[in-house]
């Protein structure tokens, strides 16, 4: 009977340890796959982070954007501001991190109150061009003809904003023909390099800039900036053409006005305005010219250029 009662203790004491065993076990391959798990974690993070390197530029280092425009560089008055961004890069990033850029090279100026081309004419605010009220380097992005947008941006002055109305693909070009090719006619033309942003509507396609970047803040937000461009110098005053702006010939003499700037000899440029680029244009002369002293432009060359722009 002792001897019974010694094995079943024995066998308890057995039947203890196996499960004092297995608890350990478990526990330490759980912490193995918690290990484990973590460990791939880290990998994949790591393998993510390579992926988001590769898709960064020369533009970006490790201490962030090098080269990115902040809001000092937006303080300044509309018409200073519309020659400024000339040469300067906007930048789209996208959803999957993939980055277009194009090189400003034609912008208006449009001036607000008294400018009667301007949206914010006679100080008029409205629910479309609050952003030409805010602080300046606000983006104003507003529809044209129900089914094309353009981007604006908002510089010293009351309601002043410039247009951004034609760029100079410098990355990502394969991703804005696709963009572009998804708003036109099935069976066109595959667009020239060059035919990709030269036109305010045009850039908007190109770059993707949705309705929804109204109101936001180009000096700041992740998904569009400005950045100065490295390589190239700033324009010189005698490579920059004044023109009158283009679209607005039912304003009268405002129409006239010579606010739309562009570099000479860019090929991506909109409309070349011939007989702008006849006038000297260092100091500013075209500036100071007379209503009468610019060619008005008819309506049916309004329209035409209009299509053109958008298609």
């Amino acid at each position: 009977m002792a001897g019974r009662k010694r094995r079943m203790v024995a066998l308890a004491a057995g039947a203890e340890q196996t499960v004092t065993f297995n608890k350990h076990y478990e526990r330490t391959e759980l912490k193995s796959k918690d290990s484990q798990t973590g460990l791939t974690k880290q990998l994949s993070r790591g393998e993510n982070a390579q992926s988001a390197e590769a898709e960064r530029s020369r533009y970006f280092t490790k201490n962030g954007l090098q080269h990115r425009l902040g809001e000092d560089f937006f303080k300044q008055p509309c018409i200073s501001l519309a020659k400024a961004f000339l040469g300067k890069v906007l930048v789209r990033r996208c959803a999957d991190g993939t980055e277009l850029r194009g090189k400003i090279v034609e912008a208006e100026a449009y001036l607000g109150g008294e400018d009667k081309a301007s949206h914010s004419a006679g100080g008029k605010r409205t629910e479309r061009n609050t952003a030409m009220f805010m602080k300046p380097g606000t983006i104003y992005v507003y529809p044209i003809y129900g089914i094309y947008l353009c981007m604006n941006v908002s510089s010293e002055g009351e309601g002043a904003a410039v247009l951004l109305r034609s760029l100079e693909p410098l990355q990502g070009q394969p991703v804005m023909r696709q963009l572009r090719a998804a708003r036109r006619k099935e069976g066109a033309r595959q667009l020239k390099d060059k035919e990709l942003c030269n036109g305010p509507s045009k850039l908007c396609q190109a770059l993707n800039i949705p309705r929804c970047f109204d109101r936001r803040d180009l000096a700041s937000d992740p998904e569009v900036w400005l950045e100065s461009d490295p390589d190239t110098s700033p324009a010189k005053s005698q490579d920059i053409i004044s023109a009158p702006r283009i679209g607005i010939e039912s304003h009268g003499e405002w129409a006239k006005k010579p606010w739309r700037f562009y570099l000479r000899g860019h090929p991506c440029v909109s409309v070349v305005n011939k007989e702008a680029e006849r006038q000297p244009q260092s100091g500013n002369v075209m500036n100071d010219l007379s209503p009468q002293a610019v060619k008005p432009d008819t309506g049916q060359d309004n329209v035409k250029r209009t299509q053109q722009e958008n298609s």
